[in-house]
């Protein structure tokens, strides 16, 4: 390790360090002959420079056919000097002092590489690497686990190690790794197992209930800073006014409380959840029960009606006298008439029902008054008012001889032009306030699309008006029956 080294004298790869590492490597009967001093060093494939004291890697052009190299247990502090070793499969600089990956760019037929115990703090300039199926980065300094996510690029990848890092104390992490980097084997030399792909599945689908959950309780979204950072995302005029110390101060602050009314909404929302769940399941206990009397009472009426009228059917046409028919006719249309009254008193039980329940919210409950769009809105033209507030001010400022020469010394050229004209600013910002406005309105829209409907009353009729037609179709047309033989 480069620490047992503090009382050694750092070196640099030289011609003599090179040579005896050949001589060390080369097989008594070949010795003499890497010796001489011609020896054709291409022929080299394989170096060992572990445990040298080496601070700087060069002088190793000349080995353009290396295959293998090993540079553990160093004090390097950069990667370079290995431009012309293209050839290299193997590549070992763990523990030493590298701080970032950098130099392997020509390094395309890599296969192994470590940089076991080192203080790299990003990963980072390996596209490159395309045969890469080993690597080792354990015990550096990765603190941002986010970062796996780029050797996603390296196809051929199936070992990786990186225990030992800050960020493998971070709850998921394996399962991270796993989900991100699907074609690993091995990981921290641990066998990527069927088991930790089911682990892996088991919390996607958990973050799946979850969202859908939120999206039952209409909150989905609405927790952390996420509503905010889709109405700020693109507000790039506002940004640029962040040098503006007063703006600066007042955007710091409007996030935490834009993000504050957002996460009591969504706890508010996950609080009546429950509650509404309540209601809804008494209304559709009570919406069943009376979908059964119905369908019984309407049982009852056509089977006294079909028993009452069942020759009128079976007659030919000159058998059913014209009073018969009549009082046929009158027979369907108080049937008709018994079934669209049963039909009517259900809709209106029906229709009375979910108005009891607060299914999404609206102007006229407490779910609506913290609805929002109202504190949102609240929020956006407060905000809005003190930011124009503060540009007026500082372009009156400007104005004045006396102030022009301080704030101009503290504002970027594109603050400074965009104050200099004011029908511009004024127009720029309060487009931004617009757009805001519509988006907090979308999603207050968004909530309230989907309030419980009943369309059944309206199939009903329907129904109902198709079976008296067909009634009375057949009662104009009846069946002539054959005579039995």
């Amino acid at each position: 390790m480069s620490q047992f080294f503090s009382n050694v004298e750092p070196n640099i790869i030289d011609d003599e360090m090179v040579q005896k590492a050949i001589e060390k490597k080369c097989p008594e009967d070949l010795g003499d002959l890497a010796r001489q001093e011609n020896a054709n060093v291409k022929a080299v494939t394989e170096l060992q420079l572990s445990f040298k004291s080496i601070l700087q890697i060069a002088n190793l052009w000349p080995l353009e056919n290396l295959t293998k190299l090993q540079l553990d247990n160093n004090f390097i502090e950069k990667i370079e000097g290995l431009e012309s070793l293209v050839h290299l499969v193997w590549l070992d600089l763990s523990f030493n002092n590298i701080e970032v990956i950098e130099g392997l760019d020509t390094l395309a037929k890599l296969q192994d590489l470590s940089l076991y115990s080192n203080r790299i703090s990003k990963i980072e300039h390996m596209d490159t690497l395309q045969e890469l199926q080993i690597f080792s980065i354990g015990k550096n300094n990765l603190t941002i686990l986010e970062d796996v996510v780029c050797l996603r690029r390296l196809k051929n990848l199936r070992t990786l190690t990186l225990s030992g890092n800050p960020f493998c104390s971070k709850e998921h992490y394996r399962l991270f790794v796993v989900a991100h980097l699907p074609s690993l084997v091995y990981l921290d030399s641990k066998l990527v197992r069927h088991s930790t792909v089911l682990a892996l599945q088991e919390v996607e689908e958990t973050k799946q209930k979850e969202l859908e959950y939120q999206q039952t309780a209409f909150v989905e979204y609405l927790n952390g800073s996420l509503l905010f950072d889709n109405l700020h995302g693109e507000d790039r005029e506002v940004a640029k006014l962040a040098s503006i110390p007063a703006v600066e101060d007042l955007l710091q602050a409007y996030p935490s409380w834009f993000v504050l009314v957002s996460e009591n909404l969504y706890n508010y929302g996950l609080e009546q959840y429950e509650k509404r769940e309540a209601e809804v399941s008494k209304f559709y206990k009570r919406y069943n029960e009376i979908l059964t009397v119905n369908q019984q009472e309407s049982k009852r009426i056509i089977s006294d009606f079909e028993s009452q009228n069942q020759r009128l059917y079976q007659a030919g046409r000159d058998d059913i006298a014209e009073s018969k028919q009549t009082q046929g006719k009158e027979d369907i249309h108080q049937l008709w008439d018994a079934l669209m009254t049963l039909e009517t008193l259900v809709s209106n039980d029906l229709e009375v029902r979910p108005k009891l329940i607060p299914v999404r919210p609206h102007s006229n409950n407490c779910w609506g008054v913290t609805s929002l769009s109202l504190q949102c809105r609240d929020l956006e033209n407060e905000q809005h008012e003190k930011l124009m507030e503060i540009i007026i001010a500082t372009m009156e400022k400007l104005e004045e001889e006396e102030f022009e020469e301080n704030l101009e010394d503290d504002l970027p050229d594109d603050v400074q032009k965009l104050l200099l004209d004011k029908n511009t600013i004024v127009n720029a910002i309060n487009m931004s306030h617009r757009i805001r406005l519509q988006k907090i309105d979308k999603r207050e829209s968004d909530m309230l699309c989907n309030i419980y409907k009943c369309d059944r009353n309206r199939a009903s009729i329907k129904k109902i008006i198709c079976f008296t037609n067909t009634l009375q179709t057949e009662m104009d047309n009846p069946v002539i029956l054959e005579p039995m033989e």
